[in-house]
């Protein structure tokens, strides 16, 4: 079996390459979704711990906008979150890959694969892009912020011409019809 890393910056459209491959009965394996579970489970305790209760609503669910405004504009709080979250989310994901051990290849779906060394864990890494301003755009509409905002978390990660290097594949997501169309070649390889 081998892992396969799908990755790419904020809006660049990974989770619609992600959607893709579970269409076709690829077993995947989506970081972001799995870490934003445990943060409001299994991790609460060393995030109250680290951000104060007040990170947390009343109802105990994480106030993520919060958090993200803590830590995008300090690379420490960010450091101590990714501390707090990777380990907890790298353990589910070798859960995952022992029960689907019998597929062709998995997709490890994360956002910051190559930021946290996670890439070195990957047989093949798939990169999906996309311009600058159409990802702003996507994720300003997405997720109702403002440019600011999420030109702070672009800061967090690496640029796509460092990522572009360490990739096998590179799918340039500025039209969903030509990205699906490459990334069915590259799923056609991979099986």
């Amino acid at each position: 079996m081998k892992i396969v890393g799908l990755t790419g910056g904020i809006g660049s459209g990974k989770s619609t390459m992600l959607k893709w491959f579970k269409k076709q009965g690829v077993p995947c394996f989506e970081s972001d979704k799995v870490g934003r579970k445990m943060l409001n489970y299994n991790l609460k305790e060393q995030v109250i711990k680290r951000f104060g209760t007040e990170i947390y609503d009343i109802k105990g669910c994480l106030n993520r906008k919060k958090l993200s405004e803590i830590v995008f504009n300090n690379p420490n709080s960010l450091a101590d979150l990714n501390a707090i979250v990777h380990p907890a989310v790298d353990s589910a994901f070798k859960d995952f890959k022992i029960k689907n051990q019998d597929a062709t290849f998995i997709i490890n779906e994360v956002a910051i694969l190559f930021e946290y060394g996670g890439y070195k864990e990957c047989d093949i890494i798939i990169l999906v892009t996309a311009s600058k301003e159409l990802r702003l755009k996507r994720v300003m509409q997405r997720d109702n912020s403002n440019r600011e905002t999420v030109i702070s978390r672009m800061k967090n990660q690496w640029t796509d011409k460092i990522k572009i290097e360490l990739s096998d594949y590179v799918i340039v997501n500025e039209s969903i019809k030509d990205s699906l169309s490459h990334l069915k070649i590259v799923y056609n390889e991979l099986i």
